[in-house]
C-alpha cells in the first residue's frame, strides 16, 4: 500500500485539475447539457489524467538529481529515494498503456491527439525543458492539445480564437511559474533547472507584461468577433471580460506581492478571491451562451 501511495503522490493528482480544460469545447459548443457528450468528455478527462500522471512520474525519474537541490521538490518520492526508479517507471508504463488503450476505444481522433500530447511531454522531459523559451512554449502547446482533445472526442469544430486564448493564458501561467522559480531559488536556480540560467526577472517581467496584454486583447476580440456573435446570437459575451481582467490581475498580485505562482493549480483552487472570480466568469458565460 505504501508503494501505491508513493506512486499516486508522484503522479500529482492535484495537477490533474489542468485537464478540466478539455471541457472548454463542449461548453462553448453549447452541448454541456447533452449527457452522452458530457460523459465522453468526462472519460477523456480521466484518460488524460492517466497520461498526465505517467508523464509526471517520468519527469521525476529524469529530474531526480536536479530536484534534490530544490527546497520543495527534494521531498518527492523519487528524488528522496523512497520510491525506486524501477517501480516508478513500471507505474508510468502501466498508466500510459491504460490511457492509450482507453483513448483508442473512446475515439480514434482523440487517441491521436493523446499520442501527440504524450510525445510532446516526452520531448519536453528529454530535451525542450533545457532550451530557453521553447520550454514554456512546449508547456503551453500541451494545453492547446487538451482543448483539441475535448473537441475531437465530441466531433465539434473548435474556434481558432479559443485556441489562441488558451495558448496565451497557458503561456502567462508558465512564465509566472518560471519567475517564481527564479525568485525562490536565487543563486541555486541553475542547479535545479539549467534553463533558469538563461532567464532573468527583468526578461520574464517583460514577457509576462506582453502576454497579459495579448491575452486580454485576444479574449475581448473573441467575444466580439462576427463568428462568435453569429454562433451565440448575442454580443453579450463581452460582459465576461471584466472577470477575465480581474482573474489575471489577481494572479499577478499573488505572483508579485505574495511571491506565489510556483504551483498554478494550487493557486487556482486555494485563493478564494481568484476562485470566486473564476466561478463568476463561468456562471456568466453559461448564462449568456445558453440562455
Amino acid at each position: 500500500m505504501q508503494i501505491v501511495s508513493l506512486l499516486l503522490t508522484s503522479a500529482r493528482p492535484k495537477q490533474w485539475s489542468k485537464n478540466v480544460i478539455v471541457f472548454a469545447a463542449i461548453l462553448f459548443s453549447r452541448n454541456i447539457f447533452d449527457v452522452s457528450l458530457s460523459l465522453k468528455v468526462a472519460a477523456s478527462f480521466v484518460l488524460f489524467s492517466l497520461i498526465t500522471g505517467a508523464t509526471y512520474l517520468m519527469n521525476d525519474i529524469a529530474d531526480r538529481e536536479h530536484d534534490r537541490f530544490h527546497p520543495e521538490k527534494s521531498v518527492r518520492p523519487v528524488a528522496s529515494g523512497r520510491l525506486p526508479v524501477s517501480i516508478a517507471g513500471t507505474g508510468a508504463g502501466i498508466a500510459v498503456a491504460a490511457g492509450l488503450c482507453g483513448a483508442w476505444f473512446l475515439h480514434h481522433s482523440f487517441f491521436f491527439v493523446t499520442v501527440a500530447y504524450l510525445l510532446l511531454q516526452l520531448l519536453y522531459t528529454l530535451l525542450l525543458k533545457r532550451i530557453v523559451i521553447l520550454d514554456v512554449l512546449a508547456i503551453t502547446t500541451g494545453f492547446v492539445l487538451r482543448v483539441l482533445a475535448g473537441a475531437v472526442v465530441i466531433e465539434v469544430e473548435i474556434s481558432s480564437w479559443l485556441l489562441i486564448c488558451t495558448f496565451l493564458l497557458a503561456l502567462f501561467l508558465a512564465l509566472c511559474k518560471r519567475r517564481h522559480e527564479l525568485t525562490l531559488l536565487e543563486e541555486g536556480a541553475g542547479k535545479h533547472r539549467k534553463v533558469l540560467q538563461e532567464y532573468s526577472i527583468a526578461l520574464l517581467d517583460q514577457m509576462i507584461s506582453m502576454t497579459t496584454a495579448s491575452t486580454l486583447i485576444a479574449y475581448t476580440l473573441y467575444t466580439l468577433s462576427d463568428r462568435t456573435v453569429a454562433k451565440f446570437g448575442t454580443e453579450k459575451l463581452v460582459f465576461t471580460v471584466p472577470f477575465v481582467v480581474y482573474g489575471i490581475f489577481r494572479y499577478l498580485y499573488l505572483v508579485h506581492i505574495k511571491k506565489a505562482g510556483g504551483s498554478p493549480e494550487t493557486l487556482l483552487l486555494s485563493d478564494l478571491p481568484l476562485v470566486g472570480g473564476i466561478i463568476a466568469w463561468g456562471v456568466c458565460a453559461v448564462l449568456i451562451v445558453y440562455f
